[in-house]
């Protein structure tokens, strides 16, 4: 006969199986971010709040699935601070592979040793090719030259690939080290989303106008007075793209094309798509000078046919009173009419604590780079 205490060993021995899966992470790199799990189960979103891990303890996160969660065959899956450039990296900075568990219930132990942030840090045989197309490129409307540059993708002169293109203004603050107000680093950026495959994209690079840049930016008569924009614009789509697209393997179609800037650079970029739609299917939109013009004619509304276009708009809330609702009107106006509503995707981007300037903008470039080309999430 078994006694009571061999009974008693037995029970103490045998180990307590959890019936749902845990997992039980450890960091060694900890800050104020959440930590989501990102996977196969969820379309790999980035910042599911059901799939967001509990803080337990300093580097220590814990998540439990629920009792009904239908587990794949092989859960794929990685952590994430809610974004793909907050992802995961190993101690050495390089990118991590999918994490895979056929386990469904019991405790999984996991570890990151660190995490990106904002895209970095970057690898630099992945960094763009940067090319000064022309040191006094012809502006016939304006009857000027200007500093070009193309950032063409890592692997451009190996490859046989046409790639999307994106026309930003501003270009002197865009990737030079040594620009007066700090720069959006865009090399380092495009540089480690290649390395996920979301990066390898033309960008042609305008510089400004130095002190004729806010008359050359401003479109129409407007509270800045007469300005150039127009004719600017027309440089963009009647002579310098039709010179990119012959000397550069583009692909030129409007749905892989774009155009964007910060600030005046941003409302130039607005007009741009207003009055050229046909060539431009995607606005990068940060911060816009919406004052200067707060009602915009958006008269590409009224196309009998309107075709699929993306717009990211992004504004921060230290940077001006308005700024916010000035964005938030224009994205209202712009969706106003119901037989647009499924043509217009618009994802507007609001940091409470941005302020007007390259670092708000750089942290956001990446992100508009991802959901205006390589995304289908509709905001």
């Amino acid at each position: 006969m078994t006694s009571e205490l061999e009974t008693s060993n037995k029970e103490q021995n045998t180990p307590i199986i959890e019936p749902h899966l845990n997992i039980i992470l450890t960091t060694d790199e900890d800050d104020e971010r959440p930590v989501y799990i990102s996977g196969n189960f969820n379309n790999w979103v980035t910042q599911d709040k059901k799939f967001e891990m509990e803080k337990v303890g300093q580097g220590l996160y814990h998540f439990k699935f629920e009792h009904d969660f239908k587990y794949p065959k092989e859960l794929l899956y990685k952590f994430t601070r809610g974004d793909w450039s907050e992802v995961e990296i190993d101690k050495y900075g390089n990118r991590t592979e999918n994490r895979s568990c056929e386990q469904q219930n019991g405790v999984r132990k996991e570890h990151v040793a660190k995490w990106r942030r904002n895209w970095l840090p970057f690898k630099p045989n992945f960094l763009p090719i940067v090319k000064l197309i022309s040191e006094e490129f012809e502006i016939p409307q304006l009857n000027k030259t200007r500093r070009v540059w193309a950032l063409l993708p890592y692997d451009y002169e190996t490859s046989t690939e046409n790639y999307p293109v994106l026309y930003l203004q501003d270009a002197q603050n865009l990737f030079n080290e040594k620009a007066k107000y700090g720069n959006w680093e865009i090399d380092k950026k495009l540089a480690v989303m290649s390395e996920y495959n979301i990066g390898k994209i033309i960008v042609i690079a305008v510089e400004h106008a130095e002190k004729d840049r806010i008359k050359e930016y401003n479109v129409g008569n407007t509270v800045l007075g007469n300005g150039q924009g127009k004719k600017y614009i027309r440089f963009l789509t009647d002579t310098l793209k039709p010179f990119i697209d012959d000397n550069f393997r583009t692909k030129p179609e409007r749905e892989n094309t774009g155009i964007g800037g910060s600030s005046m650079g941003g409302l130039v970029s607005i007009f741009s798509g207003i009055m050229y739609p046909e060539v431009f299917g995607k606005l990068m939109i940060f911060s816009p000078s919406l004052w200067v013009v707060p009602k915009i004619k958006l008269s590409f509304l009224d196309m009998e046919e309107a075709q699929d276009t993306r717009i990211y708009l992004y504004a921060g809330g230290d940077e001006s009173e308005t700024m916010i609702d000035h964005v938030k009107n224009f994205k209202k106006r712009l969706l106003k009419k119901d037989s647009l509503s499924d043509k217009m995707k618009i994802r507007l981007s609001i940091n409470m604590e941005g302020k007007h300037n390259e670092v708000y903008w750089s942290d956001e470039f990446p992100k508009a780079i991802e959901w205006l080309f390589y995304s289908n999430k509709e905001e």
